[in-house]
């Protein structure tokens, strides 16, 4: 992706979250010059990797398949005796899905925080490639637990949630709104808990054309930030 692509799509998200009325943290608005001023006591942030994610999971077409995050907080994997939490805020654009793909180690809740439907298709596991296409599975909707066959699609209106448990494959995407969705999960870790059902990327290689707006997650340590 280009970079200046990636600072359109992050200016797009600012001032739809702003429309929103979600308040982000400061260090959402911070330019690589302010990095520059932030000591050691900002690590946390650079080691856990909070902030400005985007992928189109190397499809090339971010527009069909691809996902813009903002990580507010988050634990690490390392460290067993901090936080075991995390947070972000995700924006679906229509049409837009996030492909099938499912979590070892991290349990999380997907929360529809605005206007529009989620659509989220479930099957459980046979291994990291494959659906379990014989199996129901379990689904947990805002307290209320219940059994749906294999490829089901659930559908999530304004202020609705789901808990997705460890192993179970999950596609989600809008069909004509962009969505503010919350995840409230374990501790996060894109690097090695994501299993896809088809191989693919999950960081972008950026071709840096103009400077960046705002740095991604991926850049902390590009910018020898860490």
């Amino acid at each position: 992706m280009k970079r200046s692509t990636v600072n359109n799509y992050i200016t797009e998200a600012k001032e739809f979250v702003n429309k929103k009325q979600f308040a982000l943290p400061p260090f959402a608005y911070w330019n690589p010059e302010d990095w520059k001023t932030k000591g050691k006591e900002y690590d946390e942030i650079r080691k856990n990797q909070l902030g400005w994610d985007i992928t189109d999971f190397g499809s090339g077409d971010y527009e069909k398949t691809g996902l813009l995050l903002f990580t507010i907080r988050n634990g690490n994997i390392n460290n067993p005796r901090g936080k075991n939490y995390a947070e972000k805020l995700l924006i679906v654009k229509p049409g837009q899905v996030t492909p099938f793909h499912y979590h070892g180690s991290k349990m999380e809740d997907i929360i529809n925080r605005g206007e529009g439907t989620l659509r989220i298709k479930l099957y459980c596991s046979l291994d990291e490639h494959t659906l379990d296409e014989k199996s129901d599975v379990q689904v947990s909707v805002d307290g209320r637990n219940y059994t749906v066959k294999a490829g089901t699609t659930v559908s999530l209106v304004k202020g609705e949630s789901i808990t997705l448990h460890q192993g179970v494959f999950h596609e989600f995407w809008s069909d004509n709104e962009t969505l503010l969705l919350g995840e409230v999960s374990m501790v996060n870790d894109d690097h090695s808990d994501n299993f896809f059902l088809v191989e693919r990327g999950r960081f972008p290689e950026i071709e840096e054309d103009v400077k960046p707006l705002h740095l991604l997650v991926g850049d902390y340590s590009i910018y020898n930030f860490i």
